[in-house]
């Protein structure tokens, strides 16, 4: 018996896809029920209707910017993964309201360590894993996750929620509520092995820029070696002002660790400035990297990851929309999707992914073997 399951529903109709879903997934025993969908769908509407067919279940989830389910990356969809009560020891599901004051989630651990019975400083862990879903639109992700750093050994691993390019409105789902401003935490207990994938398919080109004047509040660096940014970005790529936002996501910047990059990817250039989609610190020495193939380091990456823990028997991805616009420009999105055909696999495209911090360019994944 496959104690985790997947299924999607393209019905346009809230009632119908939660109907769809509860009819792929049969008589499944359902302990808990992760579930992305597009904000095509009216999420109070989708969240009261999948607490109508899922009563007795932990259910928590987000909206999204493109939806991922085994072998299909889709859209204008709902994807979920089910998990038999064989597969969790035990969950807890916490919800952080007003996402950037981050004493809110110091509450939300103190829930978590009276539910377990066990301090989060001193949870092991090899025994327990976090999955973090933040409003994309927050720009409170930093902060957020520095602060459960903080708090405990355990790994957060996540993503930002979408709307489908639209950069207005993002949601995030616990017990059928939809919340705005808001990041959903969820602790568990595994009663089988895990992992974590984190892969970007980009190289370094060695070259150095030193972030000399910042604004943290708006992702905005203004200098770069104490230059005008987008000057000095393009002096480093040899390329003239005209078109360098062209450049944006082929060679975004690395924050380098031990030789991997952590990406922070720019978002537009402003005036001599450059608006990143993570925040960039003043003093922050970062390189230049550029774009490899993407369809054969997921690939190995799945495979090491396989190879390490004997086999994966499900996979949560949360893929950087950004990776999602690349595949698509080039024509790959099928055979991104084709990695997953043969792994019970559900995922997302995200506004950032979360793994040790927020980066983007990025896709970071919870594996269960």
């Amino acid at each position: 018996m496959h104690h985790i399951k997947t299924a999607y529903s393209t019905q346009k109709n809230p009632a119908e896809a939660a109907n769809d879903i509860k009819t792929i997934l049969g008589d499944h025993p359902v302990h808990t029920l992760l579930y992305f969908a597009s904000s095509f769908y009216n999420q109070k509407d989708l969240n009261d209707c999948m607490k109508q067919a899922y009563p007795e279940s932990v259910l928590f989830g987000c909206s999204t910017a493109g939806e991922i389910v085994s072998g299909h990356m889709m859209k204008h969809s709902v994807v979920v993964m089910a998990f038999h009560p064989e597969t969790i020891s035990d969950i807890r599901v916490e919800v952080v309201e007003n996402i950037q004051n981050t004493e809110n989630i110091v509450k939300a651990f103190q829930s978590f360590e009276s539910h377990f019975g066990e301090s989060l400083s001193d949870m092991d862990y090899k025994r327990y894993v976090g999955i973090v879903l933040m409003d994309g639109m927050s720009r409170a992700e930093e902060k957020f996750l520095d602060k459960i750093g903080d708090l405990t050994n355990v790994t957060f691993i996540g993503g930002s929620a979408g709307d489908d390019l639209r950069f207005e409105k993002t949601h995030v789902y616990a017990d059928g509520k939809t919340y705005e401003n808001a990041a959903v935490l969820a602790l568990i207990k595994p009663a089988v092995p895990f992992g974590i994938i984190k892969t970007q398919s980009f190289k370094s080109l060695g070259k150095k820029l030193s972030v000399t004047r910042s604004n943290e509040a708006t992702r905005e660096v203004l200098q770069f070696n104490g230059k005008p940014a987008v000057e000095a970005y393009a002096e480093s790529l040899g390329e003239n002002l005209a078109n360098i936002d062209d450049r944006f996501m082929t060679n975004p910047l690395g924050l380098m660790v031990n030789g991997t990059p952590f990406v922070r990817s720019p978002q537009q250039a402003k005036d001599g400035s450059m608006v990143f989609y993570c925040n960039m610190i003043e003093g922050m020495e970062l390189e230049i990297l550029e774009s490899t193939d993407i369809i054969s380091e997921t690939k190995k990456a799945v495979s090491d990851k396989a190879m390490e823990m004997g086999s994966i028997n499900a996979i949560i991805n949360f893929n950087c929309i950004l990776r999602t616009l690349d595949l698509e420009k080039k024509g790959l999105t099928q055979d991104y999707a084709d990695i997953f055909l043969k792994i019970p696999t559900i995922g997302f495209s995200t506004y950032g992914e979360a793994y040790i911090g927020h980066i983007n360019q990025t896709a970071t994944m919870l594996v269960f073997g």
